[in-house]
């Protein structure tokens, strides 16, 4: 018998057979009871015994071994400022010295990762506090020498002489919209995970920078409702597939001179996603073709700007951007490749050629965290599984590797400077996160942190840990994927399947870790709504193989729909499964997934909800789009076929569209395509907008909202 939902039930307290209270709403989304953070600010200190963390208002010193408490570095309380109040911080920095703190303060978000805030210089010595500037001014940085900071404002990169309280301006073209110095661009910033593009030269004597013009980038026009009479339109430089991008050039700053060398002029490429200085002579900076196919390393010298080529890689298809690269003393540097089909660590002289393999075998390293004295490298891979997390350490010559973590779920680690001791964080399905300290070896020294209150709420509401397991399907092959049944499960009776997806290319969701908000929802529906979730891998997402990744190059969506939508007709073979009632949830590129899945497979999906979609390649930003289907002058095929635009005829269930109108990343241009193609194939749908949100779809009560209305079509349509 279909289950009737009623919204009251969402907020109330009620007892299953266990005792134990089902999760409600609002225990996710006002009082956050499963919420599992790690340790706030935490930084290792120079002296390799002691770490930072931030307080309220504090900046606290604690010893490794103890765990105790062993000073306070900083109170904005006690702090000496000529007539002002240093607010609460949001995030702090230290000099290389630990003699001043950078204080972030009053920040205001850009975009996904950038921001601005006021910033203040704290003398830690004397606690005299001082603001950088009257206005918010973005990465403030402190020089290696800590005699300087440098910060971009208004688009132009300064630096600030603490001792002489003189700013410098290094450039002044800077302009919105039109020229950007040392901050990045809208798409760099999403697709390459870089805001800040300026670096200090060890010896604090230059400072390398990019430069954006933006100028033939084309504008999107979003209006920002607010509580205004009129609507505030907002413009930004947004590159769309197949269009313009900003002209991005590279410079070097010299200190003494204040000259400025434009350098890379004589090199082709299109894009510039990663820089570094090996050394203080030297600045090191990587190329990507238009395709991102085709992959160098120069560098760079700081006196002249002569330029020399370090390291070549091409692809068939594409290749990713990481920021595994370290640079050893005779010149040589270990990086991260796929050439050999997985992702691996690989040791290249300093003249391009790569000396060894260092890790092997069917597994993808994921990140280094660098080498110690005793040339060692200490890196986090899926070696036991595509679906979780350790750390190793090994020899630069591939010898001698040891696993540093035995727990099975994901651990992530923080190493001192030293490599002698490393801050893990720990969490697995069932398992909040847990922080330790640990030594080189992977023992554990002590405890730093537990999440009491989430462990707590685990034990308090019903709770089902998800099945992992391998689904065989007729075309994909064997994926991977969990299963959550509600916790009074009994194998005779059906029940209705609930499908998450996302399924982008190198995304997972299925992953051996602590899920504090989704995965607690489904856990909601699970017991409230009587029904399994499930989600599955598809082609073209992480943790295998680069062969079952780049499968779905030029072709997004093809592979994808087809092993979903196996998934759920073998899933559906199981007696316990209601194959008549399936449905699908996703998010982004899984609502563009969930679209496709209702629309290109209307007799498998009675339903899905789809947040924030793409609904067209053709409208993404063009480093993400290009980088896995091409130019869509060269592939336009492949762009449409697997549209949901171009399927939205075979729509027959329930369809859930929800978009927030603030969107910088997936435009509400996507779904407003797509009402338009329903209406006009003569569909009924139900569609939802937030206004001015962002992709994120949050604040206030915005989260409760959308969950709450989520659950409620769900209820009704599954």
């Amino acid at each position: 018998m279909r289950k009737t939902f009623l919204l009251g039930a969402l907020f109330a307290l009620t007892l299953n057979a266990l005792a134990q209270e089902n999760i409600t709403l609002s225990a996710l989304w006002q009082r956050y009871e499963f919420y599992a953070g790690g340790i706030s600010g935490l930084r290792s200190m120079n002296d390799g015994v002691h770490y930072t963390a931030q307080g309220k208002g504090t900046i606290e010193q604690y010893s490794y071994i103890t765990g105790e408490q062993v000073g306070i570095l900083l109170d904005v309380t006690a702090l000496k400022s000529e007539a002002l109040e240093v607010p609460a911080f949001d995030a702090y920095a230290l000099s290389e010295d630990e003699s001043w703190a950078i204080l972030e303060t009053e920040t205001t978000p850009i975009y996904r990762r950038s921001s601005r805030s006021v910033v203040w210089l704290v003398d830690l010595e004397s606690h005299e506090a001082r603001k950088l500037r009257p206005e918010k001014v973005r990465y403030a940085t402190f020089s290696p020498n800590g005699a300087y900071v440098a910060y971009v404002l208004d688009n132009n990169l300064y630096i600030y002489d603490i001792d002489s309280d003189a700013h410098i301006r290094i450039t002044s073209d800077g302009a919105f919209n039109h020229i950007i110095n040392g901050a990045t661009d809208w798409v760099y910033e999403e697709e390459f995970a870089i805001v800040k593009a300026f670096w200090w030269s060890p010896n604090s004597e230059s400072i390398a920078f990019l430069r954006f013009d933006e100028s033939n980038v084309r504008s999107f026009n979003m209006d920002v409702y607010g509580d205004e009479l009129y609507p505030n339109p907002y413009t930004f430089k947004y590159p769309k597939a197949g269009e313009d991008n900003s002209v991005v050039t590279a410079h070097l700053w010299h200190m003494k001179s204040g000259q400025v060398l434009d350098v890379l002029q004589d090199v082709s490429y299109e894009y510039l996603p990663r820089a570094q200085w090996s050394d203080e002579n030297t600045w090191v900076v990587s190329t990507l073709n238009r395709l991102q196919n085709e992959f160098k390393l120069y560098a760079v010298a700081a006196s002249d700007g002569a330029t020399r080529e370090l390291y070549q890689e091409s692809d068939e298809k594409y290749l990713e951007i990481n920021d595994e690269l370290y640079f050893l003393e005779d010149g040589s540097f270990v990086l991260l490749s796929d050439r050999d089909g997985w992702n691996h660590l690989y040791h290249v002289a300093a003249n391009g050629k790569i000396k060894r393999q260092i890790t092997t075998g069917d597994f993808n390293v994921t990140r280094l965290y660098g080498l110690d004295a005793t040339n060692t490298l200490y890196y986090q891979s899926t070696e036991r599984s595509p679906t979780e997390r350790n750390v190793y350490s090994i020899r630069i010559n591939g010898r001698s590797k040891k696993l540093l973590t035995e727990e099975k779920g994901t651990h992530n680690a923080n190493f001192t400077n030293d490599f002698s001791l490393f801050v893990n964080s720990y969490s697995a399905e069932g398992v909040p996160t847990r922080v330790t300290l640990r030594n080189q070896d992977g023992g554990i020294v002590r405890t730093l942190k537990t999440n009491t209150r989430a462990e707590e709420a685990l034990e308090k509401y019903t709770y089902s840990k998800k099945e992992f397991f391998t689904l065989e399907t007729p075309s994909g092959g064997p994926l991977n994927a969990w299963m959550i049944k509600p916790v009074d499960f009994d194998e005779n009776k059906t029940y209705p399947l609930f499908m998450f997806v996302y399924g982008g290319p190198g995304s997972q969701t299925v992953m051996n870790s602590y899920d504090a908000f989704r995965g607690m929802w489904f856990q909601m529906l699970a017991n409230e709504l009587d029904l399994i979730v499930v989600s599955v891998e598809n082609h073209g997402t992480d943790g295998r193989s680069e062969a079952f990744k780049k499968s779905t190059y030029g072709q997004m969506g093809k592979l994808e729909t087809r092993d979903q939508t196996e998934a759920a007709l073998e899933l559906a073979k199981r007696a316990y499964i209601d194959g008549s009632r399936i449905g699908v949830f996703g998010w982004s590129y899984g609502g563009y997934m969930a679209s496709n899945l209702l629309f290109q497979s209307p007799d498998v999906f009675k339903m899905a909800v789809a947040v924030a979609p793409v609904t067209n390649w053709r409208f993404y930003d063009n480093i993400y789009t290009e980088r896995y289907m091409g130019l869509p002058s060269e592939n336009g095929e492949g762009y449409d076929a697997d549209s949901p635009l171009s399927h939205v005829d075979g729509l027959k269930g329930k369809y859930l569209l929800i978009h927030g109108t603030g969107d910088d990343n997936v435009h509400v241009q996507n779904s407003m395509r797509m009402v338009e193609a329903l209406i006009q194939a003569d569909k009924d749908f139900d569609w939802f907008a937030y206004p001015d949100k962002n992709h994120g779809i949050y604040g206030g009560n915005t989260t409760m909202h959308l969950y709450r209305k989520m659950t409620n079509f769900i209820a009704e349509n599954l």
